[in-house]
C-alpha cells in the first residue's frame, strides 16, 4: 500500500521508497525505538523554560531575551507547525519594545530529548535569523551538530504518528 509521505516530500525517491518499505512491513516504530528508546522528563512549562534557557545561554547569550516559553496544546502538527517563535513590537513612549516568545507543540512532552532539542534549536535560531536561509541552518548545526539527521528522524516519527500511531 503506497501512501503520500507529506513530511518527506523533499527527500529523494530512494529515501521515500525505503521509508515506504518500513511502513509496509510495520517496522518504522521498531526503527525509531531502537535509535531513540527513551523519552525525556520535561513535562511542564517550567522545566521547558529551564531547558530552553540553558541552550540559549550556551549558544545565544547576547540574543534578545524570551518573555515566554511554553508547551502549547493549540499548535497542530498536521495543519500548522511544531514550534513557534513569535515577537510582538509595541510602542512604549518614544521607544519601540519587542517581546519574544517561544512555544513548542505539546506533542513534544512525550518524545526523545533529541526531538525536543531539535525543535528548540530551530526556534532559538529564529532569534538571530528570521528566514530559513543558509545562515539559519548553519546556526542550527552550530547548536546541534546532527540537526539535519534528527530533523529527518523527527519527520519519520511524524509519519509514524500519522499512519500508525504514537510509540512513546
Amino acid at each position: 500500500m503506497t501512501v503520500s509521505l507529506k513530511y518527506l516530500s523533499a527527500y529523494s525517491p530512494n529515501v521515500i521508497a525505503q521509508v515506504q518499505t518500513l511502513i509496509d512491513e510495520k517496522r518504522l516504530d521498531k526503527f525509531l525505538l531502537k535509535k531513540y528508546p527513551k523519552t525525556h522528563g520535561i513535562g511542564n512549562d517550567n522545566q521547558l523554560r529551564e531547558f530552553v534557557l540553558d541552550l540559549k545561554n550556551q549558544y545565544l547569550r547576547k540574543s534578545a531575551p524570551l518573555s515566554k516559553i511554553a508547551f502549547d496544546n493549540k499548535i497542530h502538527v498536521i495543519n500548522n507547525a511544531l514550534g513557534l517563535h513569535t515577537y510582538v513590537s509595541r510602542v512604549q513612549g518614544s521607544k519601540l519594545k519587542s517581546k519574544n516568545e517561544l512555544r513548542v507543540a505539546a506533542l513534544f512532552k512525550n518524545t526523545p530529548i533529541e526531538f525536543l532539542t531539535m525543535i528548540v534549536v530551530h526556534e532559538l535560531a529564529h532569534l538571530k535569523e528570521k528566514d530559513h536561509n543558509k545562515a539559519f541552518y548553519k546556526l542550527c548545526q552550530h547548536m546541534m551538530p546532527n540537526y539535519h539527521q534528527v530533523e529527518f528522524e523527527l519527520r519519520l516519527y511524524l509519519t509514524q504518528i500519522e499512519f500508525i500511531g504514537e510509540i512513546y
